[in-house]
């Protein structure tokens, strides 16, 4: 019989690319998505690594207990991947109590869940590099104390420290994985990086004229999200529970960032890049920078991806978009 994963997030770019991983090991994989009535599931990024016929899409919601309980109940999955969150920064300024409910304590609902109906099933919370905030060492491990900088943050910690909670509290199976920026392809157009290289596809494309950021002197940590959930599949296929910080140990600026996407495209970014005071944080987390040894020890993990051919790839993705849709440079 094949193992069988729920992936709560499954539409999301780590939940398809998670999705893809499982498929390929041989899984029966379902997906948790929430439904409204105003649009359809949005299965974009499925549809883009063609797996959107493969991956069994169930009605749900973290906030929603007695509806996980029945989700469990009827999946009866063998490992859970928690991935389903807000996730923009930025807007967990303008909805703190939203972003706290889904983030913080749709992690509770969901363990809370496992515990009353499958208790032995393997659980992975998706943690984040952003609970490290005002960064308390160079260099950041599991061992670093965290210091959130924003609501986003904040309910992330509360998801990861829950997580920990149940697993020495009631003995299960459950894993975090604390991981730093990671990109792809599928990354959401409000996020830095994919802002940047769908930017630089437009200008190439004479679609726009100019690119505007705010603080592009931060550095972060960038992996690709295709390693990053190679580690989280890992992470539960471990005898023992634990936490795991999922990094490349390399830091860069936007403004790095940026030069290479520019660049690919023959572009010079001083002809084209705006800093807009509007765009900056109201508490901004200057630099991030993991320190993996501890997956690479204990997992055999390392990330393989080059920062350079990510945003390369992320360049390339978005110029075939928008020639796709008829644009012309």
């Amino acid at each position: 019989m094949p193992k069988i994963a729920l992936i709560t997030g499954v539409t999301g770019q780590d939940g398809a690319y998670l999705a893809e991983l499982l498929l390929s090991k041989g899984y029966e994989v379902h997906g948790l998505v929430r439904r409204s009535s105003t649009s359809d599931v949005n299965t974009t990024r499925l549809k883009w690594l063609g797996i959107e016929n493969d991956v069994h899409l169930v009605d749900g919601n973290l906030l929603d207990l007695s509806g996980l309980i029945r989700t469990i109940r009827d999946v009866k999955p063998d490992e859970v991947y928690n991935l389903a969150a807000q996730s923009f920064v930025k807007s967990s300024w303008q909805q703190p109590i939203l972003t706290g409910e889904v983030t913080g304590l749709g992690v509770v609902h969901i363990l809370e869940a496992l515990r009353l109906e499958r208790p032995q099933t393997r659980f992975y919370q998706a943690s984040s590099s952003e609970m490290y905030g005002l960064i308390q060492e160079p260099q950041q491990s599991e061992m670093t104390p965290f210091y959130p900088r924003s609501p986003y943050a904040v309910a992330k910690l509360y998801g990861h420290w829950i997580a920990v909670n149940y697993r020495e509290s009631y003995g299960m199976h459950a894993s975090s994985g604390i991981l730093f920026n990671h990109e792809s392809p599928l990354r959401g157009i409000e996020f830095v990086t994919r802002k940047v290289t769908d930017g630089v596809a437009r200008i190439k494309l004479s679609l726009a004229k100019e690119l505007r950021l705010g603080n592009i002197d931060a550095k972060r940590d960038w992996g690709h999200s295709k390693d990053y959930v190679r580690a989280m599949w890992l992470m539960l296929q471990q005898d023992t529970p634990d936490d795991y910080v999922v990094a490349t140990g390399r830091t860069t600026t936007v403004r790095e960032m940026c030069a290479i996407a520019f660049a690919h495209a023959g572009l010079k970014i001083d002809d084209h890049l705006v800093i807009d005071p509007e765009l900056f944080r109201p508490a901004e987390v200057d630099v991030l920078l993991g320190d993996p040894a501890k997956a690479r020890e204990k997992l055999g993990w390392q990330a393989e991806i080059p920062l350079e051919d990510m945003i390369r790839e992320m360049v390339d993705a978005d110029l075939e978009r928008y020639r796709a849709q008829g644009a012309r440079a």
